[in-house]
């Protein structure tokens, strides 16, 4: 198996579960979030980052386009633009609009895979604009999936926490089957 085939399926497992998900949202819930605690984003907030959480940063990654106005760099934001708090953060207006985000962010992700060489996933290392090791394209791939996939689960807690009838089938499998 190489490595664009590996990094299109967990994708794809990844953002059909995330879609399952956003399908047992109801709009009334947009502006739910924990009662306890702090910083916690919204399930409108949790909809949107998790459109963008995959597709951008692999865009960035592999061509180094990260969205920033002409001459800015993702080093050049203060820490609080970076990571904002979750109360500046943008949400949805409705679960259609995310459910649409969501499948635009996967279209983009999936392409970028197509369009990158083996050689680069495997070879070509750099560190991440917020810090950290240096990785291989690859591994920063990878672990943009996983951050969807840590904000799926993120989800999943926010409908249990509402009383949904949520189950392991849902994190997993987006449904019961």
């Amino acid at each position: 198996m190489t490595l664009k085939e590996i990094l299109r399926q967990d994708a794809e497992s990844v953002y059909h579960a995330t879609e399952g998900l956003f399908g047992l949202v109801e709009d009334s819930q947009l502006g739910w979030k924990p009662s306890t605690g702090s910083n916690w984003m919204t399930v409108g907030q949790l909809l949107k980052h998790c459109s963008e959480a995959c597709g951008m940063t692999v865009k960035g990654f592999i061509t180094g386009d990260w969205g920033m106005p002409d001459g800015m760099e993702p080093g050049d934001l203060p820490p609080e633009e970076m990571i904002p708090a979750a109360e500046k953060m943008p949400g949805v207006q409705s679960v259609e609009e995310a459910v649409r985000l969501l499948s635009e962010d996967k279209a983009t992700t999936m392409r970028l895979f197509d369009e990158v060489s083996e050689d680069r996933l495997a070879n070509e290392r750099s560190s991440a604009p917020w810090g950290g090791p240096e990785r291989t394209l690859f591994q920063h791939c990878h672990e943009m999936i996983w951050h969807l996939s840590q904000h799926k689960g993120q989800l999943y807690y926010y409908l249990k926490l509402q009383g949904q009838p949520v189950n392991t089938m849902h994190l997993w499998m987006g449904g019961t089957g």
